[in-house]
């Protein structure tokens, strides 16, 4: 295993794991393609994709030139978007109670109080959906009120005129019905008019991805525990290639799947012991958000085995300008889980303020989804952050960071009240 000769092109196989993204994968090799084209024009490199020739699994090919040696990847997608669109299929009315019961998941637990003791910008970020939610809701209860008065008083002037001196009960007012039909019909437009326009604002996007991690305070649902065991079932079969690297990439959500993935094929021994290098990079991560939870004993068991294990390399990549993930968190540490003799992961920052222009960070400061997925994208003033490298590149991750310091300014504190592990 792993016979790659000097002059052979250093091969890798790598596993992408996205967030909550109800997209089909091409948009992640289109994203690839662009930003991996321009980063190579800054950086002085070559890099070409070619389509994935066989697999299960939705992907790409990768030839690149650095440094004067050839590597070539193969991508995979590992895709759970059927889930998350299955989980998006809620009526309004069913998102609101989705509001309701995550709030009080969070609010009740101490989670909510806990997680601000780590990043404000995550649980602002998480407090976005419910606050423009409300203020739709609001917006249409002010529709409501405006035109069932407008309808009210109009129609009230003409009961006087077609039936002058009759008198009706409340109930039974030609106007107030009108009124209140009138009224309420506005108010489901204003509301079904901001779901249809939710590619700007978000809220029932992020709601949705919210309930669905709090749904079982924590747990994995049935599929995605499924869908976990296939990923492993990939990525197993990756190890007994003859590649020098196989590397997994979980981004947002997408991170913490992975540590339950790659922890499970740990417990199964199926990381054979003279295969190629096995890396992680998780990006952006938002662990944490699940973490912290009562019944993440599963996760928190996962993050525990991960951090001491000789098997692997964890990178941990985040910035404090994403004010979507916990940047510089160590998700093992302030989960309260960390081991005796914790490896990993070796946290570190992107440093968006650093590794972009001022004039690029000017223009994307304030677009805080499209930053939070600066790290799978080109950087005009790249320091030793390089997806592209990384990703395609003929060094493996480990020798890639070996000797790499983490940031000085990680948190390591461990705040979570849940700190129980799965058996």
């Amino acid at each position: 295993m792993n016979r790659q000769g000097a002059d052979q092109p250093f091969r890798r196989r790598v596993f992408y794991i996205p967030g909550y993204d109800p997209i089909h994968p091409r948009r992640y090799r289109e994203l690839y393609r662009k930003e991996g084209a321009a980063q190579s024009h800054i950086s002085g490199y070559d890099i070409a994709l070619k389509p994935k020739k066989s697999g299960a699994n939705y992907g790409w090919h990768v030839d690149a030139i650095m440094d004067g040696r050839a590597a070539q990847a193969d991508f995979e997608v590992l895709v759970w978007s059927d889930i998350v669109r299955g989980s998006m299929d809620g009526s309004i009315a069913g998102t609101y109670l989705q509001l309701v019961r995550t709030a009080w998941i969070y609010i009740c637990t101490g989670a909510l109080w806990r997680l601000m003791k780590l990043r404000k910008g995550p649980v602002i970020a998480a407090l976005y959906p419910v606050g423009m939610l409300l203020l739709q809701l609001l917006l249409a209860g002010f529709a409501f009120w405006g035109i069932a008065s407008l309808i009210g008083v109009g129609f009230g002037q003409l009961e006087q005129q077609l039936w002058p001196g009759r008198i009706f009960t409340p109930l039974f007012y030609p106007s107030i019905g009108l009124s209140l039909v009138a009224g309420g019909l506005c108010a489901i437009a204003v509301l079904r008019w901001f779901k249809r326009k939710d590619n700007r604002f978000y809220a029932y996007y992020l709601m949705h991805d919210y309930a669905y991690s709090a749904a079982q305070r924590g747990g994995y649902p049935a599929e995605l525990e499924t869908r976990i065991t296939a990923f492993s079932d990939a990525i197993a079969a990756a190890l007994q290639e003859d590649v020098g690297e196989v590397l997994v990439v979980g981004h947002s959500s997408g991170a913490y799947l992975a540590v339950s993935v790659l922890a499970d094929l740990l417990r199964a021994g199926r990381v054979p012991e003279t295969g190629p290098a096995l890396g992680f990079l998780s990006l952006g991560q938002v662990v944490p958000m699940v973490s912290f939870l009562p019944k993440a004993d599963r996760l928190r068991r996962d993050l525990h085995e991960l951090a001491a294990t000789d098997a692997l390399t964890w990178v941990d990549v985040t910035a404090p300008g994403d004010g979507c993930a916990f940047a510089l968190c160590d998700p093992v540490a302030v989960s309260g889980v960390a081991p005796e003799g914790k490896k990993w992961p070796l946290v570190f920052s992107a440093a968006f303020t650093q590794t972009l222009s001022p004039a690029r960070w000017k223009a994307l400061r304030w677009r805080f989804f499209r930053l939070h997925f600066q790290y799978l994208c080109a950087f005009d003033r790249p320091k030793d952050y390089d997806y592209f490298q990384i990703t395609a590149g003929p060094i493996p991750l480990g020798q890639r960071y070996a000797g790499r310091p983490p940031s000085k300014s990680r948190i390591e504190t461990p705040v979570n009240g849940f700190r129980n592990m799965a058996p």
